[in-house]
């Protein structure tokens, strides 16, 4: 009998509302209770999504906010639930971790939205690595605003653009040409340690184009330096197994690299939507696919784009029609998310929410209120592997 394959899709930032903590969690001052980021969507224009709506998008919004989202109203045909996070953090290792059975098991430190946001001895240590006299920015910052704020300042002064935000994050922006691609990377890469050993998640290279604050754009070379997990993930499992794994998009810089044979990346969602889809086609029998699609949270959630978020979520729906239409009995697919980011919310942050679960696998299977864990550990049960992550059930 041929072995089958799991392949699991996070769509980064497609909450569906309902968190049970989410007044402890706040955007801009204001708790993230009610948010929900594909009811609010679907509120403002009805959404057409015949595949993921088709495998139980709506009756997961539904199940998991009481919300009957516009458009979303199929029958269920799939595997369907909601899943709630335990991990104190609605940021992607978070997410990302818990979902591959490891619940983050310290509290992350936060740098203060203050100005300076960077404790003196952090500064220092950027300007020894950059070989400057001092930074830009050190404050809290959106992406894009504090390019278009500071990057004239940084071509003239050569210093790093370095920020961060709500997350447990730093992250340093800096020109591919003057300052230097790999210059950059070089630096995140050697800052990383010191951040790591404070219990920050992640440094992140933000490398960006363009000759004056009309033309900056962030380049799709972006690096994340993020610590490591602190036990063994799915993908840990899986390959000590001698299974093959697969990471499309940012899963190798989540994870470390760890437990990664194959690292499939692209410029765009839209390449690594061909990355999933050729997968579909190709990953070995056994096989473990691991898939991040970013663009829903950094260039619709966090710039409160609804029509853009909304017209997002109608091309994957697309995608994973295609994708779906690659696999073969015995497969397992999961669309899930990591955390929320309603772009009709308060602020530019991430809200805290429940997730969907929407599976492809042996017919309609309502699995309602799981954990995050529960997944991996249900990919695991799939892959006729034992579940020895930190936490899970399988809902298989």
């Amino acid at each position: 009998m041929t072995e089958g394959r799991v392949f699991l899709i996070v769509m980064d930032s497609v909450g569906i509302g309902g968190a049970p903590d989410a007044a402890q969690f706040f955007n801009d001052g204001r708790p993230d209770t009610g948010s929900n980021t594909v009811g609010h969507i679907a509120e403002a224009r009805a959404l057409t999504m015949p595949v993921l709506d088709g495998l139980g998008l709506g009756a997961a919004v539904r199940l998991a906010s009481g919300l009957d989202a516009p458009g979303l109203g199929a029958e269920p045909q799939g595997l369907w639930g909601a899943a709630t996070e335990i991990s104190n953090g609605k940021d992607t290792p978070s997410g990302h971790w818990e979902i591959a059975g490891v619940p983050v098991p310290w509290d992350w430190h936060y740098f203060p939205d203050t100005q300076p946001s960077f404790p003196p001895e952090v500064t220092a240590r950027i300007c020894a690595l950059a070989g400057t006299d001092g930074i830009l920015g050190n404050c809290h910052a959106s992406g894009t605003t504090i390019i278009e704020e500071l990057g004239e300042e940084h071509l003239r002064s050569g210093w790093p653009i370095c920020y961060t935000s709500a997350d447990s994050v730093l992250q340093i922006a800096a020109h591919e040409e003057t300052f230097g691609l790999e210059r950059l990377l070089r630096l995140c890469e050697e800052l990383a340690p010191l951040l790591h050993e404070m219990r920050v998640g992640r440094v992140i290279a933000r490398p960006f184009l363009g000759a004056d604050a009309a033309t900056f754009k962030r380049t799709p070379n972006r690096r994340d330096f993020a610590i490591a997990p602190p036990s063994d993930t799915i993908l840990d499992i899986a390959a000590a197994h001698g299974r093959v794994t697969h990471a499309i998009g940012k899963i190798g810089d989540i994870f470390s690299h760890r437990g990664i044979a194959h690292l499939h990346k692209g410029k765009s969602d839209a390449d690594l939507a061909d990355h999933l889809i050729r997968l579909g086609t190709e990953a070995e029998p056994g096989s473990l696919t691991f898939a991040n699609f970013v663009e829903f949270d950094t260039n619709f959630g966090h710039r409160r784009d609804v029509p853009g978020y909304a017209a997002q979520l109608e091309w994957f729906d697309g995608v994973a029609g295609r994708f779906l239409a690659t696999l073969r009995p015995g497969d397992l697919a999961i669309f899930t998310a990591d955390h929320g980011n309603d772009p009709s919310w308060t602020g530019t942050d991430h809200t805290r929410e429940r997730v969907p679960v929407l599976g492809w696998w042996r017919g309609v299977q309502p699995v309602g209120q799981v954990g995050f864990s529960d997944i991996g550990a249900s990919v695991l049960d799939a892959l006729n592997l034992p579940i020895t992550t930190k936490k899970g059930t399988s809902f298989l």
